[in-house]
């Protein structure tokens, strides 16, 4: 991204944390140190993340890393602890009521179980209509045609739109849900796990859709994902995560030939390749720590066979290491 261009979204410094908030007795009490803190969840810890408009950004990492957490803060589902989400250069907690209306259209999340995200009562009719109606996007006299428009974009047969949900297979479901989003007439798709849920045949399907559409109507994505292989096939740049951080961030072709931090080479050395052979795969040590307690310093290091004592009190910055290329690890700051 040009240093002059202003993203379509941007998040800085975004932090999450969940727990249960106490109440007046409980704060005098563990004040007086007669009750413990409530444990807290640290979902993200100061995530900084800019998309350009007509961008495939593809947030890679472990379950339990934060990528869904993050992708619900952008997408405006879930308000950071701390932090600023920004559409088009301006402070999503600075708009007037009118522009977060606006915005709330404008970004759309596309869920990974189809059918948990479908009202089973609804008819795909009702479903796709009901957005539209609600926003006055089209008048009732549309509604047949605006429908049908937005059922054959996502590649659904229209002719079956009086059915419901449970009537369909996980992809036709899928497909539903794209185009409930569509009907809104977005600019931003946030695809969570969007295709995880699906047979390895329908996911190739509704990538290919994603790619049509993103031509089609100009969109811009997010594409949050555990698969690397699906991430390298749709994305134009990665971001990697680690326990709420992210820890390398470049164009797909860098992070695929040239990876950096010693995470991402990881995970890239667990994927598959015909030309692979016979080598054996290795997972990466250890386990994910628990995000009520992330390890000090570089979280990633009680996992990394290169930490250095620095790993484990100063946390790493994210640094330019190429151009486009950007690392959070110590390791490029000394030869050792």
């Amino acid at each position: 991204m040009k240093a002059t261009e202003t993203p379509l979204i941007e998040a800085r410094n975004v932090s999450q944390r969940f727990g249960a908030r106490p109440d007046l007795a409980a704060k005098i009490a563990i004040k007086l140190r007669l009750a413990e803190p409530a444990p807290v969840v640290h979902a993200l810890d100061d995530v900084s993340l800019s998309i350009r408009s007509g961008e495939v950004v593809g947030l890679v990492g472990e379950s339990g890393c934060g990528k869904s957490t993050l992708g619900r803060a952008i997408a405006g589902i879930t308000p950071p602890s701390d932090g600023n989400i920004f559409w088009k250069g301006v402070d999503r907690s600075r708009m007037s009521a009118g522009q977060r209306h606006e915005l709330g259209l404008a970004i759309q999340m596309i869920f990974q179980n189809p059918m948990a995200a479908l009202n089973p009562r609804m008819t795909v009719d009702e479903l796709i209509w009901e957005a539209p109606r609600t926003h006055g996007l089209a008048r009732s006299s549309e509604r047949g045609a605006y429908v049908d428009r937005y059922l054959t974009l996502a590649g659904f047969d229209a002719a079956m739109k009086s059915r419901y949900p449970h009537q369909f297979s996980g992809g036709q479901r899928q497909r539903v849900n794209i185009a409930r989003a569509l009907a809104v007439q977005p600019k931003f798709l946030v695809c969570d796990e969007s295709v995880a849920a699906l047979d390895v045949s329908i996911q190739a399907q509704v990538i290919n859709l994603f790619m049509d559409l993103r031509d089609k109507l100009d969109l811009t994505y997010l594409f949050v994902s555990h698969d690397l292989g699906v991430v390298e096939h749709i994305s134009d740049r990665v971001a990697i995560m680690y326990l709420g951080r992210i820890v390398e961030e470049a164009p797909v072709e860098e992070v695929f030939k040239g990876p950096n931090h010693p995470y991402t080479k990881a995970l890239l050395a667990e994927v598959p390749r015909i030309e692979s052979g016979k080598r054996r795969f290795k997972a990466v040590e250890g386990e994910l720590p628990s995000p009520l307690a992330p390890p000090k310093g570089c979280h990633f290091h009680p996992r990394c066979r290169f930490a250095i004592h620095r790993c484990r009190v100063e946390v790493p910055l994210k640094k330019e290491v190429a151009p486009g290329h950007f690392s959070a690890c110590h390791l490029n700051d000394t030869t050792c």
